[in-house]
């Protein structure tokens, strides 16, 4: 099964992520049930047990998390977009809990991504080869975007499904944040 551990939000907040979809040419919109923040990505794995024990044993602090600001993958206006996302605020609580996760991750042989950690919530994919003027509409549009801080009192462990129509995602297992 395909798995990736994130941050769940409300429909509340969902509601506000799904209001920022605009026409946008090749724009693929994710559909609000799947808007998420990416922990860790563990792709295609049968050690659903081992993860879920893993993971039972970060002791991160519950926070909260501001959602702020729209932009793009790759950044470089140069090159064609590929992804339109909503950022967050820093908050040194997601650092600390994206550091554990892959801390227990590691633990049972699941090599942490080569990447640095970069907080976001993808909104769109895109498929095209040139630059387009609607994305740069969009991020000035909404560039100030912002969702005042939320509670974050869990994370997810889902699975991925992908199909014809789509990925659909599963709640696995849900592991709850500790109260201060």
């Amino acid at each position: 099964m395909r798995l990736f551990v994130a941050i769940d939000f409300s429909d509340a907040v969902k509601d506000q992520l799904d209001m920022l979809q605009t026409p946008i040419p090749t724009a693929r919109w994710v559909k609000r049930q799947q808007m998420h923040l990416t922990l860790s990505f563990l792709g295609e794995t049968d050690r659903l047990a081992d993860i879920q024990e893993a993971l039972a044993r970060v002791a991160a602090p519950r926070f909260e998390l501001g959602l702020a600001h729209v932009g793009r993958f790759p950044k470089r206006q140069k090159q064609p977009p590929r992804i339109l996302w909503v950022g967050v605020d820093a908050e040194p609580a997601l650092d600390q809990l994206h550091q554990q996760v892959t801390h227990v991750l590691g633990e049972i042989g699941f090599e942490p991504e080569d990447r640095p950690f970069n907080p976001h919530i993808t909104l769109a994919r895109l498929k095209t080869r040139e630059p387009l003027p609607e994305v740069d509409t969009f991020l000035n549009t909404h560039g100030a975007f912002r969702v005042p801080a939320i509670p974050i009192t869990e994370f997810v462990l889902f699975s991925s499904v992908l199909s014809p129509q789509g990925a659909h995602y599963e709640r696995e297992a849900v592991f709850t944040l500790q109260t201060e």
